[in-house]
């Protein structure tokens, strides 16, 4: 994490005045070409990400301002780090000045901290929610808190990369290292969050796929579960993606930590930049993550990609991003939603009918059809829900997810 290529961890006295690691032109494009695809993937897609988050108000949950800061963190490490960090191994030259190079040490510390607590952060909340489900959730204000108290954790475990971070000058190539590489720090942005996770994961699967969800009743059980399952799936794929991409990297520092004399073999430069292309990625798949198994996701990428000649944007897509999520009888809200065929039962029975008694969220609806009732029904609708003009309903949408 620390050391920004092969070259820095071996003592200034052991390299050659020439440089070794030149490389042909036509392997040169290909290694261009493949870490110019992480950057533009990566940060197109965490710059939708944040966008679909931030204006879109039923986005804007606790889960998904965690997965904004996750957003934040990839695109910076993409923008800031990736492509310097392959200029920089590719050449085995650093020339960048001594004022990036300790940013460029420091940045991906801090990102990847970032990155995986806030992974960390939603494994909680997603525990507390499912194990815990009558517990108070955490509030904006809160959530705001922790956001901040990762990213000041996060720049004082990297300060120290920063403060020890120098280049020397040897011959006609200029090195940018870093004196030492603590393996607290490994421990820290890596295996101890992925241990936490794990656990948490461990045991929501085994409530999700292996028993009832305490609190939740018969009627929803199924609606229930199927949502929170599709939730942790999607978060588990982002965490085994994330150990995947970055576990050959610091395989790959604590191989050449111990063993110094690899780091003279000139192959060792094709290894480097195949682990750090890998450990980069990371920051890119994220986004096709969210937009494969969230559906929310998904139409916040075509509404923003809806210029492009193969991206279709329906009606449901556009309902899906400004439509309230319901809980079905969800005992902590006012308003609830007991049954989807009530809806149903409107658009296809005649005015003089009586609807059965339905609680649904509140707010403007447009319901010529309920003047014309001989009976008062007890039904409340969601502004988002339907809009019924005459004896027709145009549009009716259900979406029992709850996140």
């Amino acid at each position: 994490m620390s050391e920004p290529s092969n070259v820095s961890n071996i003592p200034v006295g052991g390299w050659n005045i020439t440089n070794q690691f030149v490389q042909p032109v036509w392997l040169l494009a290909l290694w261009t070409v493949a870490y110019s695809l992480v950057l533009f993937v990566s940060v197109s897609g965490n710059v939708i990400v944040v966008w679909i988050i931030l204006a879109h108000k039923q986005m804007r949950t606790v889960t998904n301002y965690f997965l904004l800061n996750l957003a934040l963190a990839d695109t910076s490490m993409a923008a800031f780090n990736s492509f310097v960090n392959f200029v920089y191994a590719a050449h085995g030259d650093w020339y960048f000045g001594l004022v990036y190079c300790k940013f460029h040490n420091f940045l991906p510390v801090t990102a990847v901290f970032a990155s995986i607590y806030s992974m960390v952060a939603i494994a909680v909340d997603r525990y507390m929610a499912i194990i815990h489900p009558l517990k108070p959730r955490l509030s904006a204000t809160v959530t705001r808190s922790v956001i901040g108290c990762i990213w000041g954790m996060a720049v004082v475990l990297a300060f120290p990369l920063c403060y020890y971070s120098t280049t020397k000058k040897i011959g006609q190539r200029t090195l940018c290292y870093v004196y030492w590489y603590h393996i607290i720090v490994a421990v820290l942005v890596y295996v101890l969050p992925l241990v936490v996770m794990a656990g948490t994961y461990s045991l929501v699967g085994r409530t999700l796929w292996g028993g009832e969800i305490p609190g939740d009743s018969k009627d929803n059980y199924h609606l229930q579960i199927q949502a929170k399952r599709k939730v942790v799936k999607m978060m588990m794929i982002v965490v085994v993606t994330f150990a995947v991409c970055w576990l050959p990297y610091h395989l790959y520092f604590m191989i050449t930590g111990l063993n110094r004399q690899l780091n003279r073999v000139k192959s060792i430069q094709q290894v480097y930049l195949s682990v750090l292309w890998l450990a980069m990625s990371s920051t890119m798949y994220n986004p096709v993550i969210y937009c494969c198994l969230n559906s929310r996701f998904r139409a916040g990428f075509k509404r923003a990609m809806r210029c492009c000649p193969f991206v279709r944007l329906s009606e449901y897509d556009q309902m899906e991003l400004h439509s309230a999520r319901f809980h079905a009888n969800r005992q902590s809200s006012i308003y609830t939603l007991s049954r989807f065929e009530s809806l149903l039962w409107l658009a296809t029975h005649t005015p003089t009918e009586t609807p059965p008694c339905t609680t649904l969220s509140s707010t403007a609806v447009s319901t010529p059809l309920l003047k014309h009732t001989q009976h008062t029904p007890c039904i409340t609708l969601s502004s988002t829900a339907v809009s019924i003009a005459g004896r027709s309903t145009q549009h009716t949408l259900y979406n029992p997810h709850p996140y």
